[in-house]
C-alpha cells in the first residue's frame, strides 16, 4: 500500500485503525531475510514474542538518504527510535521479546548504522519490500526510492497481537510499545 505524503493527515486519523484490523490476527508469512545477525525466518523469529519496528531508513549520520528527506511527513526519526528500543532493550528482553529493526537498507548500511549508535539488537533488511507486499504494509516514495512507512508490530506464537500505526512520536515508541506489554501480563517495571 503505497500512500502519498499529502494524505498523511487521512491516514492519521483512519488510516491505522483500518491497518490495525487488517493485521492483527494475521500469521508472520514464512520469510526468509538477511539481517546483522545472518539469515533470518521471520515467522521463527516470531515464533515466542517478538517486537518488529519499521522504519524508512536511519544511518546516525546527518545525511539524508534522498533530497528534501525532513519534508516527507513520518520520515525523520528513525535513528531516535532506533535508540529509545535499544534504550529499552533490557525491559524488552525481561518481558521475554525478541527485538527486531526492519528497513528497506542493504545489511552493511544496517551493520554501520548499528555500530555508529550502540544497537545489538537484529537488523533485517528488505530491499525488495517483500514484507510489505506480504501484509500490505504501507509505503512512500521519495527520490526515485521506496521506503517503510513507519509502524511497529508485536507478534506472539506467530500471529500479529498489537500493530502501532501510525508511529507519530518515533522517540516514545518504544515506551509505547513497552507500556502496552506490561499492561497484558500485569508487570511493571521498575524505573
Amino acid at each position: 500500500m503505497t500512500i502519498p505524503n499529502d494524505e498523511e493527515t487521512a491516514i492519521e486519523s483512519h488510516g491505522g485503525d483500518l491497518i490495525e484490523i487488517a493485521l492483527t490476527g494475521r500469521e508472520l508469512p514464512p520469510l526468509t531475510l538477511n539481517s546483522t545477525a545472518g539469515p533470518v525466518l521471520l515467522r521463527e523469529l516470531g515464533r515466542e514474542l517478538l517486537v518488529l519496528f519499521i522504519y524508512p531508513h536511519a544511518t546516525g549520520l546527518p545525511v539524508a538518504p534522498v533530497p528534501e528527506w525532513d519534508s516527507i511527513p513520518g520520515a525523520r526519526g528513525c535513528t531516535a527510535q532506533s535508540c529509545a528500543f535499544r534504550d529499552h532493550q533490557a525491559q524488552l528482553s525481561e518481558l521475554g521479546v525478541a527485538l527486531a529493526g526492519l528497513s528497506v537498507q542493504t545489511v552493511n548500511e544496517q551493520r554501520e548504522f548499528a555500530l555508529r549508535v550502540g544497537i545489538d539488537y537484529r537488523l533485517i533488511s528488505d530491499r525488495e519490500l517483500v514484507l510489505a507486499a506480504a501484509l500490505g504494509l504501507p509505503t512512500f516514495g521519495a527520490g526515485g526510492r521506496t521506503f517503510y512507512r513507519r509502524v511497529t508490530i508485536v507478534a506472539e506464537k506467530g500471529a500479529i497481537a498489537r500493530v502501532f500505526y501510525p508511529v507519530v512520536a518515533p522517540e516514545q515508541n518504544a515506551a509505547e510499545v513497552v507500556a502496552w506489554l506490561e499492561s497484558r501480563t500485569g508487570t511493571a517495571s521498575l524505573r
